[in-house]
């Protein structure tokens, strides 16, 4: 597939009215603040998390028009042309309705929470209808459009870790400038739109109803939400890694064959080897992950 796009038909992002929809008081956002450029947004997040945490309370937003240096699951880089992309990284400071810091097991769900209103948010946008790989990339028919990468932020004396949740979509990418053969963007799938300030309201939003959820449910991805379903229903109804089989490299060098059959409440995922065991393995414990036709 060919494609040309002009920097020019690439504008940039809204500072202003992106603020004006999404913090208060109109929306649930603390902070939302707008660069250029940047090494990482991620890393810059957390920076500014551990260093002022009194100026960066919980839903504050860091975005990027161009980030040189971000990076993925075991360090793998991501760059990509000024423009092109969606790059942003929320902090967040889990707590329950009552106030009340959530357990820290149950911050391993807050990629794939992200992941999961990322994916809603472009179908509900664009008309394409992402799925969701495991543990923390938006596949369009097996080509990767976006990934999720979060990290803690370690609290000062008492306070509980933070957490900067970072997402990456390509948006306007041409065949030319995507960095892998098997990635795709919004361009390349046709979508209905690639208006970034669009689509960024769209995923915050999202993103923002869905964590107020998962803080209500005290962070417990098998509680019922409002509409009756759980985070892990709705994750693994959009998963397409389950029921593949798959092929798994562990960091020791080992490698795990068998089918992916469920999440378990953790996040981790549940593989049945070909002798009917069954394995779990968090994202931490897993190199690289593929379907095992590929």
């Amino acid at each position: 597939m060919t494609s040309r796009y002009s920097n020019l038909e690439r504008p940039g992002l809204d500072a202003a009215g992106l603020r004006e929809t999404l913090c208060a008081p109109r929306g649930p956002f603390g902070r939302l603040e707008l660069v250029e450029a940047t090494g990482s947004t991620n890393t810059d997040l957390a920076r500014h998390a551990a260093d002022d945490p009194a100026q960066w309370p919980d839903l504050s937003v860091l975005t990027a028009e161009e980030q040189t240096a971000g990076r993925g699951r075991m360090d793998r880089t991501w760059t990509a042309p000024e423009r092109s992309s969606l790059i942003v990284s929320v902090l967040l400071r889990p707590r329950n309705t009552e106030g009340r810091p959530l357990p820290t097991q149950s911050y391993a769900w807050l990629s794939l929470l992200a992941a999961l209103a990322l994916s809603e948010s472009i179908e509900e946008r664009t008309e394409i209808a992402p799925q969701l790989k495991w543990p923390n990339d938006v596949h369009v028919d097996g080509r990767k459009l976006a990934g999720v990468l979060a990290q803690l932020v370690p609290g000062a004396g008492a306070e509980p870790p933070a957490v900067v949740v970072g997402t990456g979509v390509n948006v306007s990418l041409t065949d030319q400038e995507l960095p892998v053969p098997t990635a795709t963007s919004l361009l390349l799938e046709y979508a209905a739109t690639t208006d970034r300030n669009v689509l960024l309201k769209a995923y915050l939003r999202t993103l923002a109803a869905h964590y107020a959820e998962f803080t209500a449910v005290d962070g417990d991805a098998t509680r019922p939400w409002k509409d009756g379903a759980s985070l892990l229903e709705r994750v693994s109804g959009r998963m397409v890694t389950l029921g593949q089989e798959v092929q798994a490299d562990l960091p020791n060098g080992t490698v795990l064959t068998g089918r992916a059959m469920t999440l378990d409440a953790h996040g981790a995922l549940v593989v049945r080897d070909n002798d009917g065991e069954r394995h779990t393995v968090s994202a931490g414990d897993v190199v690289h992950l593929r379907p095992l036709t590929q």
